[in-house]
């Protein structure tokens, strides 16, 4: 399937699938985005309900390594130590991660940089240490073959849109995503839909409505 690098509007890139005129983040911003549904509603949200000294994240659609970056940043200032999943069944090419550039916007003394390169160094299928706090396993396989059973305390769910992929968006996944989740862990997607939140709770979520990311007015948070 054809990719396009393109610009979103807080300056940051993404990529842009045009056969089904989809894209990996908000074309209002990539960036704010990541930030406003994973970082401030999962991750910072998770720790100021729970306050642990480690967080298991497992990311479904791990796509440009962005949420994975913005994370590691987020633990350092928490003092968090992160044992982080990222699945993808399509992972981007070398010349694609490369031209992301997310480091120098969040960065400027390089150390984003330097651990973005780290992130896409990672070999698919084997768990390595960013570093000693910060632990990444990069899985290539498909959504509906996660089979993880209360291993994760949060989960950023980032699939394509229920338009395009209505199959990843059912009872079927959340009920996987139940499964992984530990007691009391989270769920964080940037999606809204009726219908998706109504799966969730059909498999045991409850689940809340929240203000959306820049250009889109809610987003849903699940509990277990």
């Amino acid at each position: 399937m054809k990719r396009e690098l393109f610009k979103t509007a807080d300056g940051s890139m993404s990529i842009h699938l045009p056969d089904i005129n989809e894209q990996y983040h908000s074309k209002h911003g990539a960036l704010q985005e990541a930030q406003h549904v994973f970082i401030k509603m999962g991750l910072e949200h998770f720790y100021n309900i729970s306050k642990p000294n480690a967080v298991a994240i497992l990311e479904i659609g791990f796509g440009t390594g962005l949420n994975c970056l913005l994370t590691y940043m987020k633990s350092k200032a928490l003092n968090l130590k992160i044992n982080y999943t990222g699945v993808e069944a399509y992972p981007v090419t070398t010349n694609e991660w490369k031209a992301m550039d997310y480091g120098k916007l969040i960065d400027q003394e390089q150390e984003a940089s330097l651990i973005f390169n780290k992130i896409h160094e990672v070999l698919w299928g084997k768990e390595e240490a960013i570093i000693n706090s910060f632990s990444l396993k990069k899985e290539e396989k498909k959504f509906e073959h996660i089979d993880d059973n209360a291993q994760y305390n949060l989960i950023y769910f980032d699939a394509f849109g229920a338009r395009v992929q209505p199959e990843l968006w059912t009872e079927v996944i959340f009920e996987k995503m139940f499964m992984a989740l530990k007691p009391k862990g989270v769920l964080v997607t940037y999606a809204a839909k009726g219908s998706v939140r109504r799966a969730m709770q059909s498999v045991g979520f409850s689940v809340e409505r929240l203000e959306g990311p820049p250009g889109k007015r809610e987003m849903l948070r699940a509990t277990k």
